[in-house]
C-alpha cells in the first residue's frame, strides 16, 4: 500500500498514559491560577470515581469546565504552545512513534482533549495533517468551559463524530492502536495495525529521537502533575515558602564563610570546582591598547579586574558565583525586575542594549570590581547554550568561563509568561535545589583578538564551546529574541 492514510488516538496510543488530568492541571495553573488548579485537584476523587464506573465522558466534561471556564482562549493557546509540548514529548510511546511517521499519507490524530490544547504540538512535532479534538464553546474570546458541536471525542461515539467532521464517505487505510477496535472502526479503516501491548516493551521516546529538538519551554512545574504529584506540590507550598525566605535571608545577611554551610542545612546543594589560586584572586591586568567599542580611551580606566562569563540557568547565577568565590562581585543584566534588583545581595547593573554605552559601562565597572556576565542574555532550561554576545570579549582583559548548571525537582526558577520577580523565589522553594559551578581555564592573552587575530565573535564562540563541553550541552545560534518569539510571540523587551 503506497502512502497509506493513518488515523490513531493520542491518549493511550501515541502517549503511554491515557489520563488527561495532568494536561488540564497544567492549563489550570499556567493559564488560570493556583486556586483554579487546587479546585481541579479537589475534584480529582470524583473524576476517578466517574472513570471507574465507565462514565469517562462525564469526567472529561468536568475537567474541561473546571480548568477552562472563564479563561482567555489566547492564554490557553499560549500554554498549548509553550508548556504542554514538553510533557507530551516525555510521554510519547516509542513503538508508536516508529510506526506513525513512516506512513507517507495523510496523518490524523483524535483525542478527547480540546483541539486548541493539542494542535500546536501535533502539527509542529508530529507533522499531523488533521487534528480531531474536542471543540469548545467561546464568547468574546473567552472559554465557556462547555463542549461545542459535534461533541466530545471519546468512547465509541467518536467514530460518529469523526464522520460528521470529515464526511460520511471518509475512509482511512490504516488504524494504529494498542488493541483491536470495535466494529464501528471498520467503517473508517481498511486495515488495523495493533501495537504490542506488553508493558515491559513500552518505553518513552528518548530525547535524541525527538522529531524536533526541545530547546525552549515555559511553565513552573518540573514533574508531570498527576493527582498525587499535584497533591505533593500543594502540601509542600507552606514549607517551600518558609525555606525560600530562609535561604534568601541566609544569602542576604550571613557572611560567605558561614552562609554556604547554613544553606546546606536547608537542603540546598552547591558544588563548585574552583579556579586555580592564580585566578581565584582578583588579578589586575594592563588594559587593551585600544577599545573595540570605539567610544572610549582605555587608558582612563587603568588596570581591570576579572570578568566571569557564565552559562545562564536562573537569575541567582551571579549570587551563587559570588558566594562560591566568597567575595563580592558585580553583575550586569539585560533585564531584571525592580524587586529583584532591590533584594539582590550583590550589586546589579542594568545594560541598555546599546553596544557603545554598554561597553563603556562594563569597562568602568571592571575597574572597580570583578564582574559577572551571562552573554546568552536569557536563561535556557534544556541542555543547550544560546548564542553568546561578543561584547564581553571586546572590553575585558581577563576572562574566566564558568560552566553553571542548576536543577530543581519541583519548580522551575525561570518563566516567560509568569511573574519574573518570583523566579528566584520559586527556585529556592524546591526541596533540594542544586547548583554546580566549574571554573574553566582562563582565556589567555595569546588567544585574544589583538595578538591572535581572532575576532570578538570567535572569542565568544570559544567561551561558549568551552562551557558547552564542560556541561555536555549543545551549542546553538539561537538568541533571546528567538526564545521570546517562540514562547510568547514578542521580543521580550518591556518599555520603561
Amino acid at each position: 500500500m503506497m502512502n497509506p492514510s493513518v488515523i490513531t488516538k493520542l491518549e493511550g496510543t501515541l502517549l503511554i498514559f491515557k489520563s488527561t488530568f495532568p494536561y488540564f492541571m497544567l492549563v489550570s495553573l499556567e493559564a488560570g491560577s493556583p486556586l483554579r488548579a487546587l479546585l481541579l485537584l479537589l475534584i480529582s476523587p470524583l473524576l476517578w470515581f466517574l472513570e471507574s464506573i465507565c462514565l469517562e465522558n462525564a469526567s472529561v466534561h468536568l475537567m474541561i469546565f473546571f480548568s477552562l471556564v472563564g479563561l482567555k482562549v489566547s492564554d490557553v493557546k499560549s500554554v498549548a504552545k509553550a508548556v504542554l509540548p514538553r510533557f507530551f514529548l516525555e510521554n510519547i510511546q516509542e513503538n508508536t512513534y516508529k510506526v506513525f511517521p513512516s506512513c507517507g499519507g495523510k496523518k490524523y490524530v483524535s483525542s478527547s482533549l480540546p483541539r486548541i490544547m493539542i494542535e500546536p504540538f501535533l502539527r509542529e512535532y508530529l507533522s499531523s495533517d488533521f487534528v480531531i479534538g474536542t471543540e469548545l464553546k467561546t464568547l468574546s474570546g473567552f472559554s465557556l468551559g462547555l463542549v461545542a458541536s459535534p461533541g466530545l471525542m471519546t468512547g465509541d461515539s467518536q467514530y460518529e463524530t469523526i464522520s460528521k467532521i470529515l464526511g460520511d464517505d471518509r475512509k482511512f487505510d490504516l488504524w494504529l492502536g494498542n488493541e483491536p477496535e470495535t466494529d464501528s472502526s471498520v467503517f473508517f479503516c481498511q486495515e488495523q495495525y495493533i501495537l504490542p501491548a506488553d508493558s515491559s516493551t513500552t518505553t518513552c521516546l528518548q530525547r535524541k529521537d525527538y522529531p524536533k529538538p526541545l530547546i525552549f519551554h515555559d511553565g513552573r512545574l518540573v514533574a508531570r502533575p498527576t493527582p498525587l504529584d499535584s497533591l505533593a506540590v500543594f502540601l509542600w507550598l507552606p514549607l517551600g515558602v518558609f525555606l525560600a525566605v530562609s535561604r534568601f535571608l541566609i544569602g542576604r545577611i550571613m557572611p560567605y564563610n558561614y552562609g554556604l554551610m547554613v544553606a546546606a542545612t536547608t537542603g540546598m546543594k552547591i558544588r563548585a570546582k574552583l579556579p586555580s589560586e592564580e585566578s581565584h584572586t582578583s588579578e589586575k591586568h594592563a588594559p587593551y591598547s585600544r577599545c573595540i567599542c570605539g567610544s572610549c580611551d582605555p587608558s582612563q580606566f587603568g588596570a581591570l579586574n576579572t570578568l566571569y562569563v557564565c552559562s545562564h540557568r536562573t537569575l541567582i547565577d551571579p549570587v551563587i558565583l559570588s558566594s562560591t568565590l566568597k567575595r563580592n562581585v558585580m553583575a550586569v543584566t539585560y533585564s531584571l525586575s525592580k524587586i529583584s534588583e532591590i533584594l539582590a545581595p550583590i550589586r546589579t547593573v542594568r545594560l541598555s542594549r546599546d553596544r557603545v554605552k554598554d561597553g563603556y559601562l562594563m569597562r568602568k565597572l571592571l575597574k572597580k570590581s570583578d564582574l559577572v556576565v551571562c552573554p546568552e542574555g536569557t536563561t535556557c532550561r534544556e541542555p543547550y547554550l544560546l548564542r553568546f554576545s561578543p561584547l564581553f570579549s571586546e572590553i575585558a582583559e581577563s576572562i574566566v568561563p564558568v560552566a553553571v548548571s542548576a536543577k530543581g525537582s519541583m519548580f522551575y526558577g525561570t518563566t516567560v509568561r509568569g511573574y519574573k520577580a518570583l523566579d528566584s523565589f520559586f527556585f529556592l522553594m524546591n526541596p533540594s535545589p542544586h547548583y554546580h559551578l566549574e571554573f574553566l581555564e582562563k582565556i589567555s592573552r595569546a588567544s585574544r583578538c589583538e595578538t591572535s587575530g581572532r575576532s570578538s565573535y570567535e572569542i565568544a564562540n570559544l567561551a561558549q564551546k568551552m562551557i558547552g563541553q564542560a556541561l555536555g550541552f549543545e551549542c546553538t545560534n539561537l538568541t533571546r529574541r528567538e526564545k521570546y518569539r517562540i514562547l510568547a510571540g514578542n521580543d521580550g523587551i518591556c518599555s520603561e
